[in-house]
Formats: C-alpha cells, structure tokens, sequence
C-alpha cells in the first residue's frame, strides 16, 4: 500500500506519498513536485462525467501517479486528513474535498436529491465524488477532522461542517426551529443527516487559515500555490 503523511512546516501543512511500484491518484492542479521514477499520467474522463464535472469541478481530471518514489502534493494553510475506505462501505464527499487516493479506491460522481440540495442552499445540481473499493483517501478538510458512528440517529449542524459521509445517511434540510419561530431564532437552515452510518466532521478550523478568512476574506481552495 502506498504510504501517505501529513507533515507541517512554518504553520502550513503538506501531503506526501511514498510509492513502491503503486499507484494513486490526486486532484487535478495538486501537484508539487515528485522524485524518484514516477510517471505523471493524466487520463480523459468520459463524456457523462465531463458533463458531470460541470457540477463538480474537482472531479474533471485526476491525475495518476505510478512508480517508485515520492510525491509531494501542494502545502496549504488548511488540514489534510487521512483515512481508510473499506471495502463494504460507499462514501459520499462534500465538493471540494477530495485531495487523494489510492488506485485501488474506485471514484465517482452523484448527487444528492434536488429539492434536499436547493433547499440546502447547493443549488439546482450538485455533483458529489464519491468512492467504494479499498484504500487510503486523504481529504481536503479546514481544520482537525473526527470520524462520527451515526446509528439510527439524526446528527444536525449549521453550515458545512460535515466533509463526508457513509451512504447508509440521509441528507436534507431543515428549519432551525418550528415556523414561525424559525424566523427569530437566529440560525439558518440546518444541514441534516440520518439514518446509521459515519460522517467526517471538521468542528472548528486551524486559527491561521481562520484568520486568514477573515482579514482577505478570501477562502483557501487546497493551496496557496494553485
């Protein structure tokens, strides 16, 4: 199995991967630099996932990288946060979120249903990528992520502080309180997840990338260097 780590330097945090005659895959624009005899090959989607991929743009093209060597993906204020896919589970990850993969991990893309997206606010179609098979995956997260075994329960959050999810959860959204009260309580919509599964949540963000957000007010898409 290809080796993955998560190392920081001067406050900024960097994704490298050790292969020994393996192969994985990594975002499109990730990538830093690479030693050691490996090749780059960059492959052409299908004609319905580039239509697709209109809705997704992370999920256009991703790069594979196979060989013996080290790859270092681009350093960025935000987290990065490594976990292994199983093969009986079917994961489902916010846009954006995907950073890398091993080959033996089978990417997708899905969606959502259409009135539990536009109420949520992630408009009309909102492609997802999604990933089944066996492996490690490392994603793109703002700051230290938990893993959460949901059973047959509902876990509610304001904003997008879950990254990912197992298909076993149901999303939608709703208010914040009954109607009208909704309307003097102060939050918005909440985003909804239920049924018996896990999610990936981010709970609170690394200060520098918050503190970033809010003098540029600039959000950090990955890297610094894109």
């Amino acid at each position: 199995m290809a080796e993955f780590s998560v190392r920081e330097i001067e406050g900024m945090r960097q994704v490298v991967i050790r292969l020994n005659d393996e192969m994985v895959r990594a975002r499109s624009g990730a990538l830093s630099n690479m030693y050691g005899k490996i090749t780059m090959t960059p492959r052409l989607p299908g004609v319905r996932t580039v239509f697709r991929s209109m809705f997704a743009p992370e999920a256009r093209i991703r790069p594979e990288y196979s060989g013996n060597g080290t790859v270092h993906l681009q350093p960025s204020l935000t987290g990065f946060h490594t976990f292994d896919v199983h093969p009986d589970e079917y994961w489902i990850l916010e846009p954006g979120v995907f950073w890398a993969s091993e080959g033996s991990v089978d990417l997708g893309l899905g969606r959502d249903p259409f009135f539990a997206s536009l109420w949520a606010g992630d408009g009309f179609f909102n492609w997802k990528t999604t990933m089944h098979g066996s492996g490690k995956v490392t994603i793109n997260a703002p700051g230290p992520v938990e893993c959460l075994d949901v059973k047959d329960e509902e876990l509610r959050v304001q904003g997008r502080l879950v990254l990912g999810r197992t298909r076993g959860l149901k999303f939608s959204s709703q208010r914040s309180a009954r109607f009208p009260r909704n309307f003097i309580s102060g939050q918005k919509r909440m985003r909804v997840f239920s049924g018996t599964g896990k999610v990936l949540v981010c709970w609170t963000p690394y200060w520098n990338q918050f503190m970033f957000q809010r003098m540029t007010g600039e959000s950090i898409e990955g890297s610094l260097f894109e």
